[in-house]
């Protein structure tokens, strides 16, 4: 039960960003949260929901000049390193791994992953071809399907409500709550606040129709390999991102493509390839070690450890996230969204940011 002064929150969208955020605003005392959502962490993996396609690690794309990602980067990194701690309740939603970063043009200094546990500067000899430069550190990877699970299991055990349902237009909300969408019987209530977390769907929900928001387009090819247990990546300045991760559960992320404005929602067969070539030449050890113990491996032993092909629709935005507010009429709306490929990287300390502009217009 809730008392008279318990604000009611409704959060539009159930992805790493809404549920980080709804769990945050939730534990935080006097408020009363829901989520309404199209599309649920357990539904069937699909490009209209993009949380399910990360890969994730954390390893911060903040340029040096962005002290705001930077310190949203870091408070997340703080909270994901404490919950993957060993021993502890969401241990098995991550592993604690060696992250080795390779560029191929020189990185302005001071090198915004300074921070991480072990950093360190790679020596030249182990360099992979085209590099100029390498650095390594600890830091997590994150098995997205269970951690969405997670975050989902521990809004539902606070006692946070879910609906599915479409959102038309924000109006909807704003006008008659959560009540208008799943037809409940208390019938229509304004809430005190909306929380805008719908990534992608920012370009199309009518009352937000951000223009700025663009897809950038990334394809993955999933891999069982439990004998990685680090993560490497080398990447380009024009684009060009090879990457392996591996999970807890021993299936290996390996991709990948960053295509702005490209919203075809199948893999491409060809992109596949190119994938397998580049991730096979950064990190033969890729292939079986079987293989490797009697012969010369090539990229062709990948091809049976294949568990699926995928991609996903990052949710770009011109100006970068978008965390901000403003009030219609006695409604508060909060807009924290256009994360791009940071969703996972900056999930919580995006999230902390929002309920500070929550509370901001509450006071007004």
């Amino acid at each position: 039960m809730t008392d008279a002064s318990t604000k009611k929150v409704i959060v539009i969208g159930a992805g790493v960003i809404g549920l980080t955020t709804a769990i945050v605003i939730q534990e935080k005392d006097g408020y009363k949260v829901t989520i309404v959502a199209e599309l649920l962490p357990s539904d069937p993996k699909s490009t209209r929901y993009t949380s399910h396609w990360a890969g994730a690690h954390h390893v911060s794309l903040a340029s040096s000049t962005d002290s705001k990602q930077q310190e949203m980067d870091l408070e997340t990194f703080k909270v994901m390193w404490e919950m993957s701690a060993p021993g502890s309740l969401t241990e098995n939603c991550f592993l604690r791994m060696t992250q080795e970063e390779y560029h191929c043009e020189e990185r302005p200094e001071p090198d915004v992953h300074s921070f991480m546990p072990d950093y360190r500067v790679q020596p030249p000899e182990v360099w992979p071809n085209g590099a100029v430069h390498g650095i390594a550190f600890s830091t997590v990877t994150i098995d997205t399907p269970v951690y969405l699970e997670y975050l989902m299991s521990r809004f539902l055990n606070n006692g946070g409500t879910v609906i599915r349902g479409n959102v038309q237009h924000i109006d909807q909300l704003v006008e008659g709550g959560e009540h208008v969408i799943d037809g409940g019987s208390e019938g229509p209530v304004s809430p005190d606040a909306i929380v805008v977390c719908v990534g992608l769907g920012a370009r199309t929900l009518s009352g937000v129709d951000d223009q700025d928001v663009y897809p950038i387009r990334g394809q993955t090819v999933l891999l069982r390999a439990p004998w990685i247990r680090f993560g490497r990546t080398l990447s380009s300045m024009n684009g060009t991102w090879t990457y392996i991760i591996p999970r807890k559960s021993g299936d290996v992320i390996v991709g990948g493509t960053v295509v702005p404005n490209d919203w075809y929602p199948r893999p491409r067969p060809e992109t596949t390839r190119d994938i397998l070539e580049r991730v096979f030449t950064l990190c033969p050890e890729l292939a079986p070690p079987e293989i490797r113990a009697v012969r010369e491996p090539a990229v062709e032993d990948l091809l049976p450890i294949i568990i699926e092909e995928g991609c996903g629709f990052r949710p770009g935005r011109k100006g970068g996230i978008r965390i901000e507010g403003e009030k219609k009429g006695s409604v508060s709306i909060v807009y924290n969204y256009g994360h791009g490929g940071y969703g996972y990287i900056a999930s919580w300390g995006s999230a902390n940011r929002a309920l500070a502009v929550l509370e901001g217009l509450l006071k007004k």
